[in-house]
């Protein structure tokens, strides 16, 4: 797996088709962040905005070998770890995005409640922001692979979805990045740092679901 995660990476790196989602990123949080702003609000934006991202992440990822070169590494390494590289490294490229962001966001934002009010600790902040970040790159990663290649191939159905999905995602009742967004902006009110440990636990399962699945349709139409 580390020489199929190198490969991946390397591709999505070289080919610099992670820039419109970092673009797309940095717009995001140059509308909605600003210095001085309560940092659990700014952290809340911060890991809401990195669930679409990371989709799109995803989906470039799972696209961006041509058909010959994916044959070749799913006979050499296997088409269900071959596929899971791919996840993997949109994920991990998602990962350190996501991080820089959101340690730059609790530090260039005021350690405070919503009010101004109530004085909110920074490495508790930053802690749980990190936490609702890990709900929304999961849950974006689920996004990007039950609605990219091999599931859905054809590209407008397949946007369509993602974008359907990942609007879902931020607002349906019962996702976890609702409720790890929810809970930082209710913490941001009140001045309590919130622990959304239940969404995160509910996203790893759902990412790992997900996963499975795509894994498993692209080892049978292999």
């Amino acid at each position: 797996m580390t020489a199929l995660l190198r490969y991946q990476t390397a591709l999505l790196l070289r080919s610099q088709r992670w820039l419109p989602p970092l673009l797309l990123y940095g717009v995001f949080l140059a509308v909605g962040v600003r210095p001085g702003q309560p940092v659990l609000d700014s952290l809340g934006y911060t890991a809401a905005a990195l669930l679409p991202v990371t989709a799109w992440l995803v989906r470039i990822c799972v696209a961006q070998e041509p058909p010959a070169a994916r044959a070749v590494t799913a006979a050499a390494k296997g088409t269900f770890r071959a596929h899971l590289a791919t996840l993997l490294a949109a994920v991990i490229v998602a990962g350190v995005l996501g991080t820089a962001a959101t340690l730059t966001v609790t530090v260039i934002s005021e350690p405070k409640n919503a009010d101004h009010t109530v004085e909110v600790s920074r490495l508790a902040a930053g802690g749980a922001g990190l936490l609702a970040a890990a709900v929304c790159l999961l849950l974006g990663a689920a996004v990007g692979a039950l609605c990219a290649r091999p599931l859905l191939s054809a590209r407008g159905w397949s946007l369509l979805a993602t974008l359907l999905v990942v609007l879902l995602a931020l607002i349906g009742t019962g996702s976890p990045a609702k409720y790890a967004i929810t809970g930082l902006v209710t913490g941001s009110r009140t001045g309590v740092v919130p622990v959304p440990a239940l969404p995160f636990a509910a996203a790893v399962l759902l990412a790992a679901a997900a996963g499975a699945v795509a894994c498993a349709v692209a080892t049978r139409r292999s």
